[in-house]
């Protein structure tokens, strides 16, 4: 599953613990390397992308590990969000999430906040304190993307796909799990709203990592892409 439990619940959170999470000195934090510039691609320049990506059957599904991709969240990669000082859990909740409450000390933190989860439409409610129904999700699965050729990667290569803020979104923990590892023939958001940009952030990152796509996959991408509205096309 493409998907690493954003929350803290409360059993799991000491006020000691809260307390150095709070004040915790941070370098940076800025939300300007939370994204890499032009993505994800508009619709005209996902279809672009998605006519140039190899289409080929997944490989090598059964060697699948998430080991594979590092035993964790990494700050110590060049990708969005690298080497800015914060956990990447931490960068994705800043950059997703509004109406912000970050540690006094330690802007890296995220105390609370709301998400309007892409997935469903839904507003989510987020406390460091308590459990939460957000989760960090790989867009691209890592399962997925080791089948579409993740598989040949250097450890390095797969620890940055895996922490790549572009990759990865905050979203509704149901809708994810439901989503696992699926390609979006087997899966789309339940919030159609979304499907428009779902496909363009998808096409973006298989076009990124040069990821292959599957015949079906492919044509369920066209689709998605084709709810773009016209202004956007």
């Amino acid at each position: 599953m493409g998907a690493l439990l954003v929350v803290c619940a409360a059993t799991a959170c000491t006020p000691p613990q809260l307390d150095r999470a709070e004040h915790r000195t941070s370098p940076t934090a800025t939300p300007r390397t939370l994204a890499s510039k032009g993505f994800p691609p508009d619709a005209a320049q996902a279809r672009t992308q998605l006519a140039g990506l190899t289409v080929a059957w997944g490989k090598n599904w059964e060697t699948y590990e998430r080991s594979e991709f590092g035993d964790g969240w990494s700050d110590d990669v060049d990708a969005p969000g690298g080497r800015n000082g914060c956990d990447t859990r931490d960068d994705v909740l800043r950059r997703d999430l509004k109406d912000l409450r970050e540690g006094d000390r330690n802007p890296c933190v995220v105390l609370s906040g709301t998400l309007h989860d892409p997935y469903t439409g839904k507003d989510l409610p987020y406390s460091y304190r308590r459990a939460s129904q957000i989760q960090t999700d790989h867009v691209v699965a890592l399962g997925a993307a080791w089948r579409a050729g993740a598989w040949a990667w250097t450890p390095k290569e797969r620890l940055t796909y895996a922490n790549d803020l572009d990759v990865l979104l905050a979203t509704d923990k149901t809708a994810n799990y439901e989503k696992s590892s699926k390609t979006p023939d087997k899966w789309k958001p339940p919030d159609h709203g979304y499907w428009c940009a779902y496909g363009r952030r998808w096409t973006g990152i298989k076009h990124k990592y040069r990821l292959t796509v599957t015949a079906p996959e492919k044509l369920a991408l066209q689709d998605l892409l084709a709810t773009c509205p016209a202004e956007i096309r």
